[in-house]
This record gives C-alpha cells, structure tokens and sequence, in this order.
C-alpha cells in the first residue's frame, strides 16, 4: 500500500459516498485509476466494507459509557457473542489485567443505559461489571 492509497483511504474514511471522480480530482488522478485502486483496496481486504457514521449532534445527544467485564473461564466467547446481538453495545474489547473485556456502549437516555447495563450484567457468564459513564470528550482521533 503506497501513498496514494493511504490518501484515498484517508478521503473514503471522510466520506464513503464521495464520488469517484470527486475522488479523482482531489488526489489529482484518473477516475480509472481511482476505480482501480479502490477495487485493489476491497479484493485485498483493506476495505472490508462501507458504513453510516452518525452525526456529531447525534453523538452528543447520546449516554456513552464504557463496561468493564469479569467474565467466567472460557466464557468470553458466549458473552461476545449474546454482546454483538445488542445494538447499544458499539465496541468488545478483550483486555489484560484484571477485568476480561472492555465494552464501550451508547444509550439515548439514563434509563436505557441503566437497563443495557443491566442487560449485560445478567448475560451468562458474566461474573462481574464495573460501569464508567462518559462526561465529556476531550479530544478524539
């Protein structure tokens, strides 16, 4: 993967939606060679698909919060598995130290993230959460 790959991801990651031959001219290249890159990229695996981002306003209005997990031997997988079934549920993380995993959820209001964060307390094999819920962000990459 070159430079202009790193640039044309950096601009489908912008906006995945972004015209190929918008695409083109601002990397100044051909809309063939855009095309073919982009297909390179996907039979490659580098792009594994396209996805909705949601809005900054939409983001802010929601409950983040962040789902330490202490689950029980050889149960990570049936937990991640009943946990990628929950919409609220955004990132599962496996972790070292003392808890297993890590999941960052997102709820519209108190009430359903205290009944998510309930939710995932009350799945099987799960031993123990420790919840943090997110104030403010102070930066974000």
């Amino acid at each position: 993967m070159d430079d202009l790959d790193q640039h044309l991801l950096a601009r489908l990651q912008e906006n995945a939606r972004a015209p190929v031959a918008e695409l083109a001219r601002s990397l100044g290249l051909s809309r063939t060679t855009v095309q073919s890159r982009i297909a390179r990229l996907e039979r490659r695996g580098v792009i594994a698909g396209y996805a909705v981002r949601t809005s900054q306003a939409y983001e802010e209005a929601q409950i983040h919060a962040f789902v330490m997990l202490t689950v029980q031997p050889k149960a990570a997988g049936l937990v991640a598995g009943a946990m990628r079934r929950m919409p609220g549920v955004r990132r599962l993380q496996s972790v070292s130290g003392v808890f297993d995993l890590i999941a960052t959820v997102s709820a519209p209001d108190v009430a359903a993230m205290d009944a998510l964060i309930d939710e995932i307390g009350g799945l099987e094999g799960v031993e123990r959460t420790n919840s943090s819920i997110v104030l403010s962000t102070k930066f974000e990459r």
